[in-house]
């Protein structure tokens, strides 16, 4: 786990997000940033899954840059 210059834990916020959230993660892959946005279906402290609309989506928290609940996709009538 990476720690504070203090020796303190850094907080890994993604730990405090549930299963059944949607959320945003952006990644660092080799070519660039990749977002995920999706539903939550697992929370670790290594890595989250996402189920996007082009399948499940697993973010190492190694690759992890930002992440974010956010709200529900729009109802289109």
């Amino acid at each position: 786990m990476n720690k504070a210059h203090d020796d303190t834990p850094v907080a890994l916020p993604w730990l405090a997000w549930r299963v059944g959230e949607r959320v945003v993660v952006r990644r660092r892959e080799p070519d660039g940033l990749y977002d995920a946005v999706g539903t939550l279906t697992e929370v670790a402290a290594d890595h989250v899954t996402i189920e996007t609309r082009r399948g499940m989506v697993r973010v190492e928290a190694s690759t992890m840059v930002t992440g974010k609940r956010v709200p529900p996709p729009p109802v289109i009538a």
